[in-house]
C-alpha cells in the first residue's frame, strides 16, 4: 500500500508540474495582438496590477455581477487557501510559526469550503442558463472537491487516523524515504482523490487558477491611443512614433 501510494503521488506531481508548465507557457506565448480590456479600465501598468489583485482576492467584477454566487465563490476559494496553508504542517519540520498559528482558522474553513462548494454547486444544477452550460466534467470535478474535503473530515470528527504517521509519509516522500502510510480507509480514500485531483487538473476547467493571469481582458491596459500595434514589426510602439 505504501509502495503504491508513493508511486502514484510521485506520478501525479509530474503530471501536474509538467502539465502546467506546458499550459503556461502556451498561456504565455498565444499572441494578443488587439486590444480588449473590459472597460471601464486602468491606463497605467500599475492600475492593471491593481485591479489584477482586485480580481484574484477580492473576485470584484462576480461581486458586481452577482452578489449571492460572489459570496459563495469566495468563501470557497478563501476557505481552499487556508486549508491548504494549514496542510503545510505535513511538509515542514519543525512547522513554521505562522502555520501554527493559523491551525484553528484552517479547522473552521474546512466548514466553509463545504458550504462555499455546495453552492456554487446548487448553482450548476438549479439556475437553467448554468445548467445549460455544464457539462459532466464540472459535476466530476466537484465531486472530487467534495469527496476530499468529506474525507478530511472524516478523519477529523468520524474516524481520527493517526497523523504522525501520515505526516511521516509525506515527508518521506519529500526525502525518498518511505514511511509506512496507516490503511485507515478514510486517508486512503483522501490522499487517493487528491492524487486524482493533481492528474486532472491541468487538463481541466480548473485551470481558471493560472490563467486569469494571462486574460487579455483584464492584463491590458485601456491605452489604445497612447500605444499602437505595428503589424509591420510585430511590437507596440508609442503613438506617433
Amino acid at each position: 500500500m505504501t509502495a503504491a501510494y508513493a508511486i502514484l503521488f510521485y506520478s501525479a506531481t509530474l503530471i501536474l508540474v509538467i502539465g502546467l508548465i506546458v499550459k503556461i507557457k502556451q498561456y504565455a506565448t498565444t499572441p494578443a495582438p488587439l486590444k480588449i480590456p473590459t472597460t471601464p479600465a486602468p491606463t497605467t501598468k500599475q492600475g492593471v496590477v491593481l485591479r489584477m489583485a482586485r480580481e484574484i482576492i477580492f473576485f470584484q467584477s462576480l461581486f458586481r455581477a452577482n452578489k449571492w454566487i460572489w459570496l459563495f465563490g469566495w468563501m470557497f476559494h478563501i476557505a481552499l487557501v487556508l486549508v491548504l496553508v494549514r496542510h503545510l504542517r505535513y511538509f515542514t519540520e519543525p512547522v513554521w510559526f505562522w502555520v501554527v498559528l493559523i491551525q484553528p482558522f484552517g479547522i473552521y474553513a474546512a466548514f466553509a469550503f463545504v458550504a462555499g462548494l455546495a453552492g456554487l454547486w446548487i448553482r450548476r444544477i438549479a439556475i437553467e442558463r448554468i445548467r445549460y452550460i455544464t457539462s459532466p466534467s464540472d459535476h466530476l470535478m466537484l465531486l472530487i472537491l467534495f469527496g476530499i474535503a468529506g474525507s478530511g473530515l472524516g478523519m477529523k470528527y468520524v474516524s481520527p487516523t493517526d497523523i504522525v504517521a501520515v505526516k511521516a509519509f509525506i515527508l518521506g516522500l519529500l526525502y525518498f524515504d518511505w514511511q509506512p502510510l496507516p490503511a485507515d480507509p478514510p486517508v486512503l480514500i483522501h490522499l487517493g482523490l487528491v492524487a486524482l485531483l493533481m492528474i486532472v487538473f491541468p487538463f481541466s476547467k480548473l485551470l481558471h487558477a493560472p490563467s486569469v493571469f494571462f486574460s487579455p481582458t483584464r492584463n491590458q491596459a485601456d491605452n489604445p491611443r497612447e500605444m499602437r500595434y505595428a503589424t509591420d514589426t510585430g511590437r507596440n510602439v508609442a503613438s506617433g512614433e
